[in-house]
């Protein structure tokens, strides 16, 4: 478990240094809570914490969710467009850092010549990207998915586990069983204590 909970881990701060890149702040929040409950959950799996795996895994069908959006948005589906602001929750105009950083994409920043139009102000070109921005965010939502989806399975197996030790578990000479090294009695002697020293 610990070493998946690593690669949950790893997965979840890729994604998160990419979206810091492009200002992404919708994505930023959700990475980060995405990596304090896979904290949390192993924390519980290690502590006997059932309550805590219970806590992963409802975020863990949260985390799903919102990979589904995310794989809408930038595919387009339902009336969703990549090209708002949404993801930056309307703070910034910044894009997907895959955007004009893709593997193979070259960019060319062209200046404007038209007077009267801020020094500062520039467009963008970004060609020859050989798999589209919005495909590189669909696939890290999609390995996002399946390994939660495998964590999910995984903590409910868990949870199961620990209720059925819960289930079986008595005190030593309990009131269910008896001693394997006594035979059962009906009747329990008492033995008066004398007191020490008087």
């Amino acid at each position: 478990i610990f070493c998946f909970c690593v690669f949950l881990q790893l997965a979840a701060l890729e994604r998160q240094i990419f979206d810091f890149l492009g200002f992404q702040w919708a994505p930023i929040l959700g990475n980060f809570l995405q990596i304090i409950v896979v904290i949390l959950g192993l924390f519980g799996t290690i502590q006997f914490r059932p309550r805590y795996i219970v806590v992963y895994t409802v975020w863990t069908a949260l985390w799903v969710t919102w990979n589904v959006f995310i794989i809408c948005f930038y595919l387009e589906v339902g009336g969703l467009s990549k090209e708002t602001d949404l993801m930056t929750f309307n703070i910034s105009m910044h894009r997907s850092w895959w955007r004009e950083h893709g593997p193979g994409c070259i960019r060319r920043v062209v200046r404007p010549s038209s007077p009267g139009i801020l020094e500062d102000y520039s467009y963008v070109s970004v060609t020859g990207c050989i798999i589209d921005f919005q495909y590189l965010e669909v696939i890290h939502s999609a390995i996002q998915i399946l390994l939660s989806l495998i964590g999910f399975v995984y903590a409910c197996y868990v949870i199961s586990i620990f209720m059925e030790e819960e289930d079986s578990f008595d005190f030593i000479g309990g009131l269910d069983t008896y001693s394997y090294r006594q035979p059962p009695q009906e009747h329990v002697e008492l033995k008066p204590v004398k007191p020490v020293g008087k």
